[in-house]
């Protein structure tokens, strides 16, 4: 018998509608299983945008679907249990958000379609062997970015910096990608990475303060212990005047000072609309992994007055939000 966490199991309870253990439904009704690594404002508007683009195809709870969400609370393990449990389930469709739940459901099964989203690197995190159609049961929508517009936004806002500081989880694939490209890209820019190891979310803080009096500036990817302890690290920031610049947007909401980022529940939208593909009789392997293109730009008045920075015109003058 399945055991989940008492915690885990109370929010699969309130995101489930309707959903029965079987999922055994009329046959003109459609299923979908939604999966995540954890809670925090990116990846649950990732599930949302799913569910939108699911609605706007005419698939309706009650009416011609059926779904159901559960998150791990950032345990691999609950992941891999869930991952089971839906595959059980046997639904028309398995998405999976972030890439440790993607991993653990790609290791579950080979027949169900499963669709994955924020993930950085599906090549490197062995979800797909390659960005062309995989031919296998996987497919999927990648928050990868450029890594130079990255750059060249943390030297918009810290013109002399030289050290850049990056909290992530060694054990994520996506924070691996992303600090290895760094090392490899930073040098041109005149810059290094310091790195600040994080493997567990109360780890957040500390490693932010490992990096005080080290690092011009701190960088943060979707990195998911990070996003979700993002309140340690904006402390960290404030009291010691460390600028902040993030990769996603709702970051910025809660204290970095800018981000160049995707609009996540967009991503989830894509997500969605490859879904709706599936459902209506596209082999899931015969779809190419998909980007996304639409980048914002998020600015945080209050937050660069803490942190010392000042925000140009011209900079402010190209944003698509300002949070004052």
């Amino acid at each position: 018998m399945l055991t989940l966490p008492k915690k885990a199991l109370t929010l699969a309870a309130a995101f489930t509608l309707a959903a029965t253990s079987s999922l055994a439904m009329a046959a003109d009704t459609k299923s979908v299983a939604i999966t995540a690594i954890v809670e925090h404002p990116a990846l649950d508007a990732v599930r949302d945008g799913v569910l939108d683009a699911l609605n706007d195809a005419g698939y309706t709870q009650g009416k011609n679907l059926e779904w159901q969400y559960q998150s791990a609370q950032g345990n691999t393990g609950t992941a891999a249990q869930i991952a089971r449990k839906f595959i059980g389930d046997k639904p028309d469709a398995l998405v999976a958000i972030a890439t440790p739940s993607a991993q653990a459901a790609v290791a579950g099964t080979k027949r169900i379609p499963i669709v994955f989203s924020a993930v950085t690197d599906p090549v490197e995190a062995q979800l797909v062997p390659s960005w062309e159609a995989s031919g296998t049961n996987v497919t999927g929508v990648s928050d990868l970015l450029e890594l130079d517009k990255q750059i060249e936004l943390i030297k918009q806002l810290v013109p002399n910096a030289k050290k850049v500081g990056m909290v992530y989880n060694p054990g994520e694939a996506n924070s691996v990608v992303v600090v290895e490209a760094f090392k490899k890209i930073l040098p041109n820019y005149g810059m290094e990475l310091v790195e600040a190891a994080a493997p567990r979310t109360v780890d957040v803080g500390s490693a932010a303060r490992s990096l005080v009096g080290k690092v011009d500036v701190i960088y943060t990817n979707t990195d998911n212990n990070v996003v979700s302890a993002y309140e340690a690290l904006v402390k960290v920031g404030n009291d010691r005047k460390i600028p902040l610049v993030a990769s996603d947007t709702d970051s910025v909401k809660r204290g970095a000072i800018a981000a160049l980022g995707m609009d996540y529940r967009d991503l989830g939208r894509q997500t969605g609309r490859m879904v709706v593909r599936i459902l209506e009789g596209e082999d899931p392997g015969k779809i190419k992994p998909e980007t996304s293109s639409n980048l914002q730009l998020f600015l945080n008045e209050s937050a660069a007055k803490k942190q010392g920075v000042t925000l140009s015109k011209e900079l402010l003058k190209t944003a698509t939000e300002i949070i004052r």
